[in-house]
């Protein structure tokens, strides 16, 4: 090789090193905008959603750790685990070293990690829209392209649900408990979102609330056509009083939801037309059998 070649490949080794790199901006649901000088390689997520959105986009190799809730896909069951989202272990974060950790906004957490110098990015869907957002904004945080494609995808499956229902269902009263408090969800809740693509009646009022806690009298004097709940909710519900007098009690009407079905149904995430393909499944499905229908 020649000095004068050898000078211009060196020359161009130093303009390579020289070009800056990709920088990232992304603003998070606190308005904040957290910036990168590259797509962060090191992710710990510490909600259920986020985790299955980033695996959902492609990139579940990047995750080091996540929330003790956080078990699909089945692979980031065997990460390290940093605790509960609302109260995560902040040191098991910090030993991780990621690039960005991927919280809640209903945790107080975020400041505690920022103070320590990791970077931070709040996020909690908790509507359809709140889901596409966040699906293109991590898409744009992990510098995936064309992540709107995932949404897209995801829309038309909850809307080929929508459309595989036959019109005797269409207009059924339904009410879905999300915890034996009861909590119910509503209309402008994600769950009630889906409900109402589907074309059925939330029992609920929207003015009261996405999650409100609701009085079990309430859902007696409504009688619900279909009652929807996950099996961690269902013990002692049909004990409650009047509830045996429910239409959907009595004419076989109540959904229970098996465990990994639950975990579907009530993360606002990638998983969202899987539900509604199950909660189209019990609503054609509701009175073909006597008791309660189980899946």
């Amino acid at each position: 090789m020649t000095r004068n070649k050898l000078c211009q490949l060196l020359a161009a080794a130093v303009l390579v090193l020289a070009l800056p790199t990709h920088a990232i901006e992304v603003v998070d649901d606190r308005g904040v905008t957290v910036k990168f000088a590259a797509a962060p390689q090191r992710i710990v997520s510490v909600l259920p959603s986020l985790t299955e959105t980033v695996c959902a986009l492609g990139q579940c190799q990047r995750l080091v750790g996540v929330d003790r809730y956080s078990n699909w896909p089945e692979r980031v069951k065997l990460l390290p685990q940093v605790g509960r989202g609302l109260d995560p272990d902040i040191e098991s974060i910090v030993a991780l070293r990621p690039d960005v950790v991927l919280i809640a906004s209903s945790t107080r957490a975020a400041e505690r990690l920022e103070s320590l110098g990791l970077k931070v990015f709040v996020c909690e869907p908790k509507t359809h829209k709140d889901v596409q957002r966040a699906i293109i904004t991590l898409g744009r945080l992990l510098d995936v392209p064309d992540a709107q494609k995932l949404w897209l995808a995801i829309d038309a499956d909850m809307q080929a649900a929508a459309h595989s229902l036959p019109e005797r269902v269409r207009g059924k009263r339904v009410y879905f408990e999300v915890n034996r408090e009861p909590y119910g969800a509503g209309p402008s809740s994600f769950i009630g979102e889906t409900l109402t693509r589907l074309g059925v009646k939330n029992i609920l009022p929207a003015a009261i609330g996405p999650f409100p806690k609701i009085n079990p009298e309430f859902v007696v004097r409504a009688n619900p056509d279909v009652i929807m709940v996950g099996a961690r909710g269902f013990e002692g519900m049909t004990d409650r009083p009047g509830w045996s007098n429910i239409r959907a009690i009595r004419e076989d009407g109540l959904c229970v939801f098996a465990l990994d079905q639950s975990d579907v149904m009530v993360r606002a995430g990638p998983r969202m037309a899987e539900a509604a393909s199950i909660m189209a499944k019990c609503l054609v499905d509701k009175g073909n059998a006597r008791g309660v229908k189980k899946w």
